[in-house]
């Protein structure tokens, strides 16, 4: 009973500081009294009041447009891979309106957003946002495995990396995703708590404290990122393997056969795949990783595992970190693929002849 009162009270601590208000943030800041972390804590308590609403002012519009471009633009790109990318800026986008907008902003503002009180759906909310964050998750992982086969098994290939698998493959895990998240509904209840933590509706003490569920909550976060993470990183040194291996081999058939000075099209095409494929990769590990490990050692310190301690401000870092994910992909595109940037550019300019029309037309 001493170690569960001992959580209780943590418990208790972090709920009494989870106020993420500007005015809190410069309090902290200013106190005489307060420690390092928590002065790191409250600058970063600071700059989520400024950096969330921008986040999600230019979010959702870049989301918009890239779902545009990728559907309905011809933008370089195999329809398969269109598919893919459109279904992860698809899941970015809902993790915006669901995480950013409907969830972190009302705890940097939560005087605005107090009538959340009296909405009791937190559950439900909580339901659809993890679920649209798995399917932004696995989206990844299933765009990097289309990849891996297009590349590494050209058997499968012809069979594999077309539009309707793709289709299959993304309807699956959006089922699944949104199956697999249901016990939310259960484990949560339908009051929001407004606290930033990695739980945000408010929880009975039975279920925090659970094995069952602390066993759930395990499951969840293993598979969502910690087997991403892994899966990716597998698959991406698989890549690079067998990429070094054959264009070692082609080279040296070149060689022999048309001279080292042509220009070998088919992997200059491979080249740009491969830059597209290893970028976004690499952008889903770095931005998820401090929020992977943060989670992971939340939920073991509240069953007893005290030898390491990670301040609130890691959290804080990783949240901010995690929602920046589901903005940059519309960059990376850009920069990868020359066809994507000037869609893009055709689209934002088109606007301004039609204004200009207008302008000289009223006069």
């Amino acid at each position: 009973m001493g170690r569960r009162d001992q959580n209780l009270r943590a418990i208790d601590w972090n709920v009494t500081t989870m106020d993420r208000s500007l005015s809190s943030g410069l309090f902290y800041l200013t106190w005489r009294w307060s420690t390092l972390p928590v002065r790191i804590e409250a600058v970063l308590m600071i700059i989520q009041a400024g950096y969330y609403p921008i986040l999600a002012i230019v979010g959702v519009p870049v989301n918009v447009v890239t779902i545009y471009v990728l559907l309905y633009k011809d933008c370089g790109l195999s329809p398969c891979v269109r598919r893919y990318l459109g279904a992860m800026a698809v899941a970015d986008l809902l993790v915006i309106i669901l995480d950013l907008i409907l969830r972190h902003i009302p705890i940097v503002y939560p005087e605005q957003f107090y009538f959340l009180w009296s909405n009791p759906v937190c559950n439900i909310h909580a339901v659809l946002l993890y679920a649209a964050t798995d399917c932004s998750v696995w989206f990844t992982v299933t765009f990097t495995f289309d990849r891996f086969v297009a590349i590494c098994c050209q058997k499968l290939k012809g069979k594999y990396c077309n539009e309707k698998t793709a289709a299959v493959v993304l309807g699956t895990v959006t089922v699944l995703s949104c199956l697999k998240n249901i016990f939310w509904y259960f484990m949560l209840t339908g009051r929001y708590w407004l606290g930033n933590i990695p739980w945000f509706c408010e929880g009975t003490g039975d279920v925090l404290f659970s094995r069952v569920w602390t066993t759930i909550e395990s499951l969840h976060h293993i598979l969502n990122p910690t087997l991403p993470f892994l899966l990716i990183l597998l698959l991406n040194v698989s890549t690079v393997r067998h990429i070094l291996v054959t264009s070692r081999a082609r080279r040296r058939v070149r060689a022999h056969t048309n001279g080292d000075g042509q220009c070998d099209t088919e992997m200059q095409n491979r080249k740009k795949s491969i830059i597209l494929l290893f970028v976004i990769s690499a952008n889903f590990i770095l931005l998820w990783s401090t929020l992977m490990v943060y989670s992971i050692w939340f939920r073991m310190w509240l069953i007893g595992y005290y030898s390491v301690y990670l301040h609130l401000f890691v959290r804080e870092l990783g949240f901010m970190l995690q929602l920046l994910s589901c903005c940059t992909n519309t960059a990376i595109y850009a920069v990868t693929q020359t066809k994507f940037r000037q869609q893009l550019k055709n689209l934002l300019k088109y606007p301004f002849p039609q204004i200009h029309q207008s302008i000289k037309f009223t006069h």
